[in-house]
């Protein structure tokens, strides 16, 4: 193999690690958008296909869940505890394994309370989510996705501190 030959390899391979990484990053950020915005206009099953695979796998503080049907309800049911949502993600880890790769992110969100109790303006968290994306025919989507709650301000869901 040529001289040029090996560069264009090496070439090929960095650009492509450099999409899937641009992919993925995409992919986050859809997600955590769509956590604000998935049902803006109305109750929507569709958004999950989006994001996830057909058999993906949750777990977070409020409960875990299995598989793509119902994906959309069980958020749309965390998130109704609340009048509004923010939730902004950084510092994006992504180690690529071929077709899957690991994903971590770090994740401070605020959750407005309903106006039916100014006393409770918002409950803020803060915390990391962590799971294994892979390539599908329709691009990267999440198997594994879960958050890990580290710290919380305010009163809860239920109006309680959590802790």
């Amino acid at each position: 193999m040529s001289t040029i030959d090996r560069e264009l390899t090496e070439l090929h391979i960095q650009v492509r690690a450099l999409a899937d990484r641009a992919a993925i990053s995409e992919l986050v950020d859809r997600y955590v958008v769509l956590l604000d915005t998935q049902d803006a206009d109305g109750f929507d099953d569709s958004w999950p296909a989006t994001v996830f695979t057909d058999d993906v796998e949750l777990a977070f503080p409020v409960g875990t869940w299995q598989g793509l049907e119902g994906v959309a309800r069980f958020h749309y049911e965390a998130k109704a505890r609340f009048a509004h949502t923010l939730h902004l993600s950084g510092n994006h880890t992504i180690t690529l394994d071929g077709d899957e790769a690991d994903v971590r992110l770090h994740l401070v969100a605020t959750h407005v309370h309903h106006p039916a109790d100014p006393a409770r303006a918002h409950f803020d968290i803060g915390g990391h989510y962590a799971g294994r994306a892979v390539r599908t025919d329709d691009g990267w989507r999440f198997r594994t996705w879960g958050f890990h709650l580290d710290w919380s301000t305010g009163p809860g869901p239920d109006g309680v501190p959590l802790g």
